[in-house]
C-alpha cells in the first residue's frame, strides 16, 4: 500500500473528537478539492510502500485501541479489507474516513462519509470536470449507511452551503439526523472561529451537530497530526 503517513494523535473531528488514536493516510486520490487539507495525498500524492505486515507491527507499536484509516481515498486501496479484517480480529475499533465515492466491503466500526459538495469543485482546473463527475455518488452512500454505522461530515465554507447540506440530505432515502456533522472549511483557528459564528446557530435550528477540527486548533495545519 502506497502510505503517505502513519502517526498517532487524536481524533480532532466527529463524534469521537478527542479520542487518542492511530492514523494510517494512504496516498492517492480520485477527487481534487479545492481546500483538500492534505494535498500530499491528492493534488502531490507522495508516499511510501509498506506491506501490510508492516503496517500491523507499526500500528501495535502505538498500543491504541482506536485506528483511523484515512488519506487521500482509503476505499481506493484492495487491500484494506485484509488489513481490516486483521485490525478487528485483533479488537480494534476501526474508523475510516471516506468521501463516499466508493465502496470496498472492509471491516468499519464507523463509516465517516465527508461527501463533497459542490462547494468542493477546483473551478478552473483540469481537475474541475473529473472531479465534478465523480465526486456525489448516491448509491455508494446510500450502501455505506446501510451496511455501516456511520456518521456524515460535511465541510462548509460559506452560509449558502448550509442549504446545500439540507438539498443533499433530502436526496437520500433515509438518514439519522443525529448522526450529522457540520464542520467549518479553515486551516487556522482564525479561519474556524469565524465560520463558527455563523455555523454554529444554524446548525442548531436544523438539529444537526457541529464539529471542531481540534487537530488544527491544537497543532495547527501541519502533517503527523
Amino acid at each position: 500500500m502506497w502510505i503517505s503517513e502513519i502517526f498517532h494523535s487524536i481524533q480532532g473531528e466527529g463524534q469521537h473528537c478527542g479520542v487518542p488514536s492511530s492514523f494510517v493516510r494512504t496516498s492517492g486520490c480520485n477527487l481534487r478539492c479545492w481546500f483538500c487539507d492534505t494535498p500530499h495525498t491528492s493534488w502531490n500524492p507522495e508516499g511510501t510502500e509498506y506491506s501490510i505486515e508492516q503496517l500491523l507491527a507499526l500500528i501495535e507499536d502505538y498500543n491504541c485501541e482506536h485506528v483511523v484509516l484515512t488519506g487521500g481515498e482509503p476505499l481506493l486501496v484492495p487491500d484494506m479489507v485484509p488489513l481490516t479484517k486483521e485490525l478487528s480480529r485483533r479488537g480494534h475499533y476501526i474508523t475510516i474516513e471516506t468521501a463516499g465515492t466508493c465502496f470496498l466491503p472492509v471491516e468499519a466500526n464507523l463509516m465517516s462519509i465527508s461527501p463533497k459538495l459542490a462547494n468542493s469543485t477546483p473551478v478552473g482546473t483540469n481537475w474541475q470536470d473529473r472531479h465534478e463527475a465523480r465526486r456525489h455518488r448516491p448509491e455508494v452512500i446510500e450502501r455505506l449507511i446501510r451496511e455501516y454505522d456511520y456518521q456524515f461530515k460535511f465541510v462548509v465554507d460559506v452560509p449558502d452551503d448550509m442549504s446545500a447540506v439540507e438539498e443533499y440530505l433530502a436526496g437520500l432515502s433515509s438518514y439519522d439526523t443525529s448522526k450529522v456533522f457540520v464542520m467549518p472549511q479553515g486551516t487556522s483557528v482564525d479561519e474556524l472561529n469565524q465560520r463558527m459564528s455563523w455555523l454554529s446557530p444554524g446548525a442548531e435550528v436544523r438539529a444537526w451537530s457541529v464539529s471542531p477540527r481540534r487537530h488544527i486548533e491544537l497543532f495547527g495545519n501541519t502533517r503527523g497530526t
